[in-house]
Parts: structure tokens; sequence; C-alpha cells
């Protein structure tokens, strides 16, 4: 199928391009800029005069559910989420049941995705058997399977001579390792932000220095072993200005933020919101502006949605006992643009934190205009507004702290590989 996308906005946050003009799609490619080729007479068109064209947007941390998972969601509906928010590529994490730490379930979980014709899956492969922090995956089997990274998610390894071994593996053969740094010992079942909050609500908490002291263990150990480590879901103004000293000091390594936590605090907590549990906790006001101040100076290289569809069940319970995690998927874009305004931040500087710099981090191609590209592509309208509701969420996911608010940044089409698979 021949497209010709009309008089959009095309911005290209990689080329720094940022024009009004038409693109040309053919063959699941970027044909032309601008220029009708010859063979164009008679194609699809798509009127995208005061619409956005950009890349198509990358996640790096979208739990789909599958397998084991269906409960909470299911590789279908969050195929849809994902298309329905401009995502056409995304990360997904080991966490699942069992774990990614087998080679046939990854190839499963690709072959599935492959099937769907949505968005491009690359799975984060176990680091640790069953993700029990204890014995080491055949990441090298992992890998050739389709693994880009390896992580524990979500679970810890407490074991530090555990965890050298596992970078030393991962250095050797070039493998990234993605870990969120949190120390398990001081976390210790906590559930927010060590503060007036959860003072005031009795909340267990789980402080900074949870996440400090598992910062110095991993940068001491990327110095000992030379491994390269992505780091996932910084919280806390004193993890930015650690990471910020390490990129000074050469260090191979990148971060991300979660959306959620662009916007949130402790205080939205409220009375025990259970859409604010989340992993890592929101954390002060100060701490937030911090991580804002990270994306603007780039010690923060990209932004996520870290998608986790819950089943209410699971959130209609204490909060301290309530399953941690929010829907983001397709607030993902409309929440960067929120950031962005507030920041005043130009639009293609926004854009490239959910474009092509997660791009980079995954080793991707992805993520640009240009000729003989993949096309994947956002169409949307910045200035349409709608209100989230559980209604207008595609994910089989509800949980959100974002249900009621109102937000600018509507997904019109989402091309992948050329092909219109969503329509707005």
């Amino acid at each position: 199928m021949k497209t010709c996308i009309q008089n959009g906005r095309l911005i290209d946050p990689q080329s720094k391009m940022d024009q009004v003009n038409d693109l040309f799609l053919a063959d699941g490619k970027i044909v032309a800029i601008g220029v009708r080729p010859d063979g164009f007479a008679d194609c699809q068109r798509i009127d995208a005069t005061g619409l956005i064209v950009c890349p198509g947007l990358i996640d790096l941390a979208a739990r789909l559910r599958e397998p084991g998972l269906e409960y909470m969601a299911t590789l279908e509906s969050e195929q849809e989420a994902a298309v329905a928010g401009g995502v056409t590529s995304l990360a997904c994490p080991p966490d699942t049941d069992p774990p990614l730490d087998e080679p046939g379930l990854v190839e499963m979980l690709k072959h599935r995705a492959r099937n769907l014709d949505r968005a491009q899956v690359y799975p984060v492969g176990a680091l640790t058997q069953g993700l029990e922090g204890e014995r080491l995956t055949e990441m090298a089997e992992l890998r050739d399977a389709g693994c880009i990274a390896f992580s524990q998610a979500d679970a810890p390894i407490a074991n530090l001579h555990v965890l050298m071994r596992a970078m030393q593996y991962a250095a050797t053969f070039g493998f990234k390792v993605w870990l969120r740094p949190q120390d398990h010992h001081l976390a210790n079942h906590g559930v927010a932000h060590e503060g007036e909050v959860a003072t005031r609500l009795g909340l267990p908490i789980i402080s900074v220095s949870a996440e400090t002291i598992a910062l110095a263990n991993i940068l001491a150990l990327m110095k000992e072993t030379g491994a390269s480590v992505h780091f996932c879901r910084i919280s806390s103004a004193a993890g930015v200005a650690m990471l910020r000293a390490a990129k000074q000091q050469g260090l191979s390594l990148t971060c991300d933020v979660a959306i959620h936590h662009v916007h949130l605090i402790d205080m939205d907590i409220g009375f025990f919101d259970t859409n604010c549990r989340l992993i890592p906790p929101l954390r002060s006001f100060e701490d937030r502006e911090a991580l804002r101040a990270g994306l603007l100076d780039g010690t923060i290289d990209a932004i996520c949605s870290d998608h986790a569809p819950i089943d209410d069940d699971a959130k209609l319970v204490p909060f301290a006992q309530a399953e941690p995690g929010a829907t983001g998927l397709e607030l993902l874009l409309p929440l960067t643009l929120k950031w962005a305004r507030e920041a005043r931040l130009p639009l293609i500087e926004a854009l490239g934190r959910i474009t092509n710099r997660p791009a980079r981090i995954l080793g991707i191609e992805d993520g640009r205009l240009i000729p003989d590209g993949r096309a994947d592509l956002c169409v949307f309208d910045p200035e349409q507004d709608r209100v989230i509701t559980a209604q207008t969420l595609k994910s089989l996911g509800k949980n959100t702290p974002f249900i009621g608010t109102e937000l600018c940044g509507q997904v019109k089409f989402t091309f992948i590989a050329g092909h219109l698979v969503y329509r707005g």
C-alpha cells in the first residue's frame, strides 16, 4: 500500500527537522519527503493539516502480561493500547509468569507479537533464573532468541557477588544490563516516600537512601567490570546528582524516568489513592523538580510509561497491600506534551525523549524520519484535549492516577511498517 501523508508538520528529533511537508510511504518504508516520487498518483491519502507527524513512540518499559498474567491484560489488548497511544516499539520487562528466563518463552512472545502485526516488541531477558537473584541465566541463548538486554525488573539481587558476576558476563559479551536501583534490605517492604505524607498516613517507607546506596554499589561494580548499564526509573534528586557525576566521569550508562514521576509527588497519594501506589514510590516536590531538571540537561536520557496494567481487585485493597503500578501506554504522549509545555521546552526536544533517545538505548535504527527508514509513525493533534476515563483507555488496566484529568495530545493515526494500524 502506497500512502501520502499530506501537509503535516514533520518533526524528527534526530535530524532536527521541523517543517510542513508531505511524506510518502511504500513497501514499509519512507520513500520520500516533500517531492512526490513516480507512481504515487493513485495512493492512500491522509490529510495531516494541523497535525504533527513524528517517528512512532518508543517505550522502554511496557508490561504486556504475557505469558502467565492474562487475568490482568493480554497481548492483544495492550498492543491495541500501544498503537492508540502512538507507540510503535516497546521493551517488555522479564517479570512475566514464568519470567523470561528461557529462550522458548522469548521466542513465543516474539512470535505472538509478530502475528498481531502491531507494535514491535523487544523482550528484556531475566538476568537470573526465575528472577530469584541466585543463578545467572544463559544470556547468550536469550540474546539469540531475541532479548535486547537483561534485567531483574523489580526483583532484587541481594547478593552483590551474584550481581558482579552477572555484570562481568554481560561485559564480556557486550550485553547491556538494565537495573532499577533499590536496596532490597533498606526498602524492607516499604510503600511510600519517607516524609510527611507517609508519617501522616502511617505507611511503611522507602527512603531515598535505598536508591542511592544501590546506585553507589552498581556504579562501583561498573568500574570494576566495565559493564554498560541502563538505570531504570530514577526517582530522587540525590540519584539524579549521582548519575550526573557518573556521566561526567565517563561511565557507560543511560537512564530513564517514568512519566508518572515527572508529574506526581507523594502528596498526590491523598487519602490512600492506590493508583498512586508505584515502584519506585512517588517522592517529594524537590525530587520531582530534580527529575525534570535532569531531563532538561540530559542526565536522564528518556521517558518511559512504566506501563503496568493491573486488575481492579488488586487495587481495591488497603494502600500497603495494593499491587504497585499504573497503566501508561496511552498516556505517554499527552503527559510528555504536558511536561514540555510546563517546562517551556520546544516540541522537537520533548519528542526526542520518547523517540530517538530510547531507540539509541535499545540499539535499534527506529525513531527517525528519514528516506529509506522504516515507516513507523505517529500522527497526532497537539491541541485536541480529552478527559481520561476508564472508558477511553483501550488497555485492560484502568489503574492510573490521571483518571478525570484533561490532557492535550490526541493520536489520530499510527503507522507500523507503512500500514495504518490505528485511526483515532
